[in-house]
């Protein structure tokens, strides 16, 4: 195990280093309890910093801190946890190739302990479509001899794909500069795009299936990481209701509701956690039930704050994609469910929605249902709870709340 596999641990090299030094990881978490506790801190600064900290000193236990860090991640198996903790891990990357590129004079593939562009770049097979504008990519620099940026060109398919969760104007494609299938863009723009690679690849395949053996040697990190979780606010206030931008399966459950079809209780637990989640309140959550068959107010009310946590202490979170399908939930997938947000949430697809959309040309439905009641007031309450926020920081569904009518 070289430094350069414990400072990129995500690379497929460092994955085979692993495999070559024969590494069982159910012993690692049972007799190296400092490769444990450096993955509990790479989880812990995800969580706090935004990034996984310091590497430590032993490359072993550095890279090896990486799949316990995954798997921690995935025991704990919360929506907002696994999106922080990717973004962590891709933000640290940064930094580390970022400054690897900065000295182009040690720039060499001979120099083992550093990444080159060309490097990162064949890592995610986008070699063929980055170029640099003023010839190869070359040493791997995304700056110049005379210290500017450099501009290279990015295949479209390749710029929409790791593009698509930026926010700002700047990276919608209507604003670049685009010929031939090609859009140009500056070396730190391509640095940024090659972090959103990163992201996703730490991403892919979270939440892992931890053997019992595994899971068993770590319950008390895991429960550390929860109550941990439970006591930091990491909701993004999203009061935005616009079903159009639903991702399919909340779109169609929502559909469902309106129809007066009757729905499972895993269904309605669904939808009602998602508009929970981006914003509605109970009484507007309520009123959308009160067609269903077996409409109760009181019971649907007692549901709806039941999942929000104003009458418990769980606030819940929308399912994700892989419980969706699993309960038959998950209907008319799209190219977004399988192109940009990799199956993860519904509420990544919502999220990515309405960032792609100008916020000044957007239409909330409650604004629109209060226009055809001639502008009235809601006096109603919503049984103590203010509905702001995309994520719940303490639970997802499997956990649903027992209660069969309404909602």
């Amino acid at each position: 195990m070289q430094p350069i596999h414990a400072r990129y641990p995500f690379r497929q090299v460092s994955r085979q280093a692993v495999g070559e030094a024969d590494v069982d990881l159910a012993a690692v978490v049972a007799e190296e309890p400092e490769v444990v506790a450096r993955g509990v801190e790479r989880v812990v600064w995800a969580l706090e910093d935004g990034t996984v900290g310091e590497a430590h000193d032993v490359d072993r236990i550095e890279l090896l801190s990486y799949p316990v860090a995954r798997v921690l991640v995935s025991l704990v198996d919360e929506h907002v946890l696994t999106r922080r903790y990717a973004q962590a891990e891709a933000a640290t990357a940064y930094e580390r190739f970022t400054a690897d590129f900065a000295d182009t004079a040690e720039l060499k593939y001979a120099n083992t302990d550093r990444l080159t562009l060309p490097d990162l770049l064949a890592e995610f097979d986008l070699s063929d479509a980055v170029r640099a504008v003023d010839g190869a990519v070359g040493d791997g620099s995304a700056v110049a001899s005379d210290g500017q940026s450099r501009e290279f060109l990015v295949g479209v398919g390749t710029y929409l794909e790791l593009a698509s969760d930026q926010r700002g104007d700047e990276w919608r494609l209507v604003n670049r500069a685009l010929a031939d299938g090609e859009v140009v863009v500056d070396g730190e723009e391509l640095l940024v795009l090659c972090r959103q690679a990163v992201r996703r690849r730490v991403d892919d395949g979270l939440p892992l299936s931890v053997p019992e053996a595994i899971e068993t040697e770590v319950t008390a990190e895991v429960e550390d990481l929860r109550e941990r979780l439970s006591e930091l606010d990491l909701t993004r206030d999203i009061d935005t209701v616009v079903p159009e931008l639903f991702p399919p399966c909340m779109k169609s459950l929502l559909d469902r509701v309106q129809k007066g079809e009757h729905l499972e209780h895993h269904s309605r637990f669904a939808i009602a956690s998602f508009l929970t989640s981006i914003g509605m309140t109970t009484d507007e959550i309520v009123d959308i039930f009160q067609v269903n068959p077996g409409f109760g107010e009181e019971a649907t009310r007692y549901q709806v704050d039941h999942i929000r946590g104003a009458t418990s202490p769980t606030d819940y979170s929308p399912p994700s994609c892989a419980t969706m399908q699993s309960y038959g939930d998950c209907v008319n997938k799209d190219d977004i469910c399988e192109d940009v947000i990799d199956e993860s949430h519904p509420l990544n697809y919502y999220e990515h929605r309405l960032d792609q959309e100008d916020e000044d040309e957007l239409t909330d439905w409650r604004d629109e249902q209060e226009e055809g009641d001639g502008g009235e007031d809601d006096e109603g309450g919503d049984g103590g709870a203010t509905g702001g926020g995309t994520e719940s920081t303490t639970a997802e569904s499997g956990a649903e709340p027992e209660a069969d009518s309404g909602a």
